[in-house]
């Protein structure tokens, strides 16, 4: 094998890994968001869990976390609770850092 090889081997390795801490990442933004959210909704334990994991499913429709901002706003208008998209998108950075944080510390 080429030097040459050897390097794109590697920057292929790479990019495989960096793609998957980042899909890693935004799974765990998905259910913390899902999490959240049920903690508003007045939803606890396997409800709760459950209720996170469609939230988690929600985020492989389209590219991006704006499927997650509309399910959620959808939910929490069905029950009445008042959040703005702009929180819910202020929560979604937030959590993005902590799901970063709790990825790269396993």
């Amino acid at each position: 094998m080429t030097t040459f090889d050897e390097r794109e081997q590697a920057f292929e390795n790479k990019f495989k890994h960096d793609e998957e801490l980042l899909f890693r990442i935004n799974a765990r933004r998905a259910k913390l968001a899902g999490l959240w959210a049920a903690d508003l909704l007045g939803l606890s334990g396997d409800d709760a869990a459950a209720y996170a994991k469609q939230i988690v499913t929600v985020d492989f429709e389209e590219p991006g976390h704006k499927d997650i901002v509309r399910r959620l706003l959808t939910d929490f208008k069905a029950k009445g609770v008042d959040v703005s998209e702009h929180r819910i998108e202020k929560e979604l950075d937030i959590l993005l850092e902590t799901a970063r944080k709790q990825i790269q510390s396993e």
